[in-house]
């Protein structure tokens, strides 16, 4: 191994990578690629740090806006687009509503709503961009949501689970909540925690799809770009598609 592919990668993910990332560090390692020292926060918080001066070879990132606005300002490049992931509702075991009766559950006023922290983590800005799609369907739903909806995860001051808890479980049992909008993926994470929730799909006329890019700073050298590529590849895409992701 040469000293560039021995010095270790400084990999910024999001948390709803982290699974698949713990899994997939030494496959990348074994493929002959550098270990990798990663760090796991919300995507927009995580391009605050970079843009702070945090030291990271890899950013990967649940939206593409982060690691684009990285590239323009410069001295990063991609993204590359590695995976997808789509929203969910996390519902409480006293809730046994479906897909159809999500929107009205949604915006009925007895109903506790939560979500991530929009601008901090992409996944609030696509439960916003649920929202928006609501009001073609119901006109003045996108407001509604938006008043009530708790952002109770990703943003800079969200309260940490114990030890040993998954973040959304355990959201959903300290705060009363009825409904979570995130990740399917954090959806069946949550439901290993707390076996009771349910995932629920949204109906097609609310999904949304979230796209996962990767982007590599350019003065990391060729093995920063080599481990993004690496993803779009065949062990990379078999371990994210194991860990619920879809591929592109």
């Amino acid at each position: 191994m040469s000293d560039a592919a021995a010095t270790p990668l400084r990999v910024f993910a999001p948390g709803s990578l982290r699974e698949a990332f713990e899994a997939l560090a030494p496959q990348h390692r074994e493929a002959g690629g550098p270990d990798w020292h990663a760090a796991f926060a919300a995507a927009g918080l995580l391009r605050e740090r970079i843009e702070a001066g945090a030291p990271a070879d890899l950013f990967a990132s649940a939206n593409l806006a982060h690691p684009r606005a990285l590239a323009a300002e410069g001295g990063w490049d991609g993204p590359l687009v590695f995976a997808h992931n789509t929203l969910c509702a996390i519902a409480a075991p006293h809730w046994r509503g479906g897909s159809d009766e999500l929107l009205d559950a949604m915006l009925d006023p007895r109903v506790r709503l939560g979500t991530s922290t929009p601008r901090a983590d992409p996944c609030g800005d696509y439960a916003l961009a649920m929202f928006e799609r609501a009001e073609a369907l119901r006109p003045g739903a996108r407001d509604a949501l938006a008043a009530k909806a708790l952002a109770l995860t990703g943003g800079p001051q969200s309260p940490r689970p114990p030890e040993g808890r998954n973040t959304y479980a355990w959201v959903m049992a300290e705060h009363s909540l009825d409904l979570f909008i995130t990740y399917r993926t954090n959806g069946q994470r949550a439901r290993r925690d707390w076996p009771e929730l349910r995932t629920v799909e949204l109906p097609d006329t609310l999904g949304v799809r979230a796209d996962y890019g990767v982007a590599w700073r350019r003065g990391a050298g060729p093995v920063a770009e080599a481990a993004a590529r690496w993803l779009l590849g065949g062990t990379a895409r078999a371990t994210l598609a194991d860990h619920g992701f879809e591929l592109p």
